[in-house]
């Protein structure tokens, strides 16, 4: 399985626009063929310890049951559709692709 994780950090991070950005996740990121699980959402309040990076505000995680639905997912119209109306409120993302074990 491969775990795809991405932190949005964002230049309007305000609740908004933070709910503005997950309603996108879940309208056009979820439900993709081969997905095993899907979430996101904000950072968890009370896990402020140093080793805790707190500059995001949102996250998205999907498990996937191998690479080839993940790279059906990146090439999907959905994606494209996310990634256009999305990212002009990105100050950064960061993507983490994990093989899970």
């Amino acid at each position: 399985m491969i775990s795809h994780d991405a932190y949005f950090t964002l230049k309007d991070d305000s609740p908004e626009a933070r709910e503005t950005l997950l309603a996108a996740c879940r309208n056009y990121l979820s439900g993709h063929p081969g997905q095993v699980s899907f979430a996101c959402g904000t950072p968890a309040e009370g896990f402020e310890r140093p080793v805790n990076d707190r500059e995001w505000g949102v996250g998205l995680h999907i498990v996937f049951a191998d690479k080839a639905a993940h790279d059906a997912y990146q090439d999907s119209d959905r994606h494209h559709q996310f990634v256009a109306e999305s990212q002009a409120n990105w100050a950064r993302s960061r993507v983490f692709d994990t093989e899970l074990t």
